[in-house]
């Protein structure tokens, strides 16, 4: 990621959600704990009918501790009982009572758990994804980034809520199902404890599987997300080139792969949940016939019976519980994963030096070589030097660097601190990135990123803006821009007009990515939210490109009367834009082919007069 990246650095799943928990512990462990009390609460009630149904109602001896055997006698013994069966009753209802007050603390501790564990994932992703650098995000479907911090982030909080808090209570019920069970007949005891390993080794097995054909599934939900978010971005363009047709083509067979990986995630879960189901099943039916055949040669009491049933139906729950949870464990750890990865995505670091102060002064580039990937540069070996409050020109074919260097200028982009380091990185057919930029004589390197971005402000050929209102907009970097910084912004980009039209003024919404307004109308806005920070350097990439010659040149003028002693950096494919620069260079395939005044370039009779001469004869044609 470049030096002085910073990244969380999650060794494994298990460090990553613990770092999630970090506010939701006490809510789950308090779940945890009312889970095993429900849990101890429900092994009371087969026991109660076992000892009902052989030693009150029957003849059987009581087979209680002793203090329980004592109170018993206390109030008057079987006879009692046998007469005021309502005491045993009204002890089934206090359990049931106590059992009730459980589940709603479980209950409310598992959904505040799993409501707080959600705000902090969604929190902490969404912090961590915008200071991500913007080679991260260019890098990356912005589709897929949207379905990992929701879809992922839901199945994450679905596991731990729903089966992670109620694993302890199932190994009670378990435990010490088997415990009684074992008391009560050792030979059902084995059969069922024969099933066990098979339904377990079963979830397993299908544990096994399950991982594989969940992450196919949710990387194609990535891609369909990616394609809807897309064209919902883009519908403009779809409905301008009549490609509405191919899209939804394009959508429904993505859709088509996202439903056959979920029906072949659905064919597993329906095989395992059969088998599961079957296995179970069928060791009930074994307990309760081979059971009935101990009743009725003696070896077994009837309130035994009814005991180890109650038992062996509790313990069948848990069991295949046991096969859900290994299943969803499955899905949630492809989940972990792949929100893991955003959160191991090293983070843009906020300072490369100490110095908190933007410089005045010259901006120089000193042998700038750039490359995205090792195979080709996209700026080569490129020097030039802009005085302070002077107006730099740059011209140049599509590809041809232009952006990149402004890129380079904000930081969005970083250069290697080591030449020899570059040097060895492209033989390697890494990125290549090398030379100096400084400001006022200090590499921008030693400047914190936000204080360049405070200071430097970018207008983009294609600009952002956000679905709210147009005083919104244009005030985003600057909250507290007073009306008067705010109306002279506006008519220095000829921007006045446009909105005394608009019925509802600077209150007007402009839609999403500013959809309402034509293309010269968000550009414009666009300067204006520049003008309105009063940044020391101005940066205008390609951003007239949408306004007419007039416009352009109103804007231009006013641009020079206003600006003070801010630097100006005109990116353009119009030399009406930048004939008046105090400097002018000419791109080509990354290298500098020409610098210079208008007028020294004409004389050169190179590139910047051939591209003259065509642009003058469109115009008189």
């Amino acid at each position: 990621m470049g030096a002085g990246a910073l990244t969380k650095d999650f060794p494994d799943k298990k460090s990553m959600l613990m770092y999630f928990l970090r506010g939701s512990k006490r809510y789950f462990a308090a779940a945890m704990v009312s889970s095993c009390v429900l849990a101890a609460l429900e092994l009371i009630n087969p026991r109660v009918i076992g000892i009902t149904v052989d030693s009150v109602i029957g003849e059987e001896p009581f087979d209680l501790p002793l203090a329980v055997r004592s109170m018993i006698d206390r109030i008057g013994g079987r006879d009692y009982l046998r007469s005021h069966l309502y005491v045993i009753a009204l002890f089934v209802v206090c359990c049931a009572f106590l059992n009730g007050i459980s589940r709603i603390l479980y209950r409310t501790g598992a959904t505040k758990g799993a409501e707080t564990l959600l705000r902090t994932m969604r929190n902490d992703l969404y912090t961590h994804i915008i200071r991500l650098p913007f080679s991260w995000h260019a890098a990356h479907q912005t589709g897929d980034i949207i379905q990992r911090c929701t879809s992922d982030v839901e199945t994450i909080k679905k596991f731990i809520s729903e089966q992670f808090v109620v694993l302890l209570r199932m190994l009670v019920w378990i435990v010490f199902s088997v415990i009684f069970m074992w008391r009560i007949h050792t030979g059902l005891t084995v059969i069922v404890l024969f099933f066990l390993p098979v339904i377990i080794t079963n979830s397993l097995i299908f544990h096994k599987h399950i991982a594989a054909r969940f992450r196919v599934s949710d990387e194609e939900e990535g891609r369909l997300s990616a394609i809807a978010q897309e064209n919902l971005t883009g519908v403009r363009v779809v409905r301008a080139f009549g490609k509405e047709r191919y899209e939804r083509k394009r959508f429904e067979t993505q859709s088509g792969r996202l439903h056959a990986a979920d029906i072949r995630l659905g064919q597993l879960f329906v095989t395992f949940w059969s088998v599961s189901s079957f296995l179970s099943r069928f060791q009930m039916f074994l307990i309760l016939l081979i059971g009935a055949v101990f009743c009725v040669r003696g070896s077994l009491t009837s309130g035994h019976y009814l005991e180890f049933i109650g038992y062996n139906a509790m313990i069948s729950w848990p069991v295949r519980m046991l096969g859900r949870i290994i299943s969803e464990m499955s899905k949630a750890g492809v989940s972990i994963e792949r929100i893991r990865y955003i959160m191991n995505a090293g983070e843009e670091s906020a300072l490369y030096g100490e110095d908190e102060d933007f410089p005045a002064g010259d901006i120089t580039f000193s042998h700038v070589s750039f490359s995205f990937t090792g195979e080709g540069r996209v700026l080569d070996d490129v020097s030039f030097t802009v005085r302070q409050g002077e107006t730099l020109g740059i011209l140049g074919a599509t590809g041809s660097g232009k952006s990149t260097l402004m890129y380079l200028m904000t930081r969005l982009y970083d250069l290697d601190d080591d030449a020899q380091k570059t040097d060895e990185k492209n033989m390697a057919g890494q990125p290549l990135r090398s030379g100096i930029i400084t400001v006022g004589g200090k590499d921008i390197r030693q400047i914190p990123r936000h204080a360049v971005r405070r200071r430097i402000g970018m207008v983009l050929q294609e600009p952002y803006l956000f679905s709210r209102t147009l005083e919104e907009n244009l005030t985003i970097a600057k909250r507290d821009a007073d009306k008067k910084t705010i109306r002279n912004a506006v008519k220095t980009a000829a921007l006045k007009e446009t909105i005394d039209h608009f019925t509802h003024g600077y209150d007007t919404l402009v839609g999403e990515r500013g959809v309402t307004l034509s293309g010269g109308q968000k550009q414009r806005t666009a300067i204006a939210q520049m003008l309105i920070r009063e940044p020391d350097i101005m940066i205008f990439d390609d951003s007239l490109s949408a306004v007419d010659a007039e416009t352009d040149l109103q804007i231009r003028n006013a641009l020079l009367e206003n600006a003070g002693r801010a630097t100006v950096i005109l990116i353009s494919h119009r030399l009406t834009t930048l004939m008046h620069a105090d400097h002018i260079i000419v791109l080509d395939k990354g290298r500098i082919a020409e610098e210079g005044t208008h007028e020294t370039l004409l004389k050169r009779q190179g590139i910047y007069h051939r591209i003259y001469e065509l642009q003058t004869a469109g115009a008189s044609e």
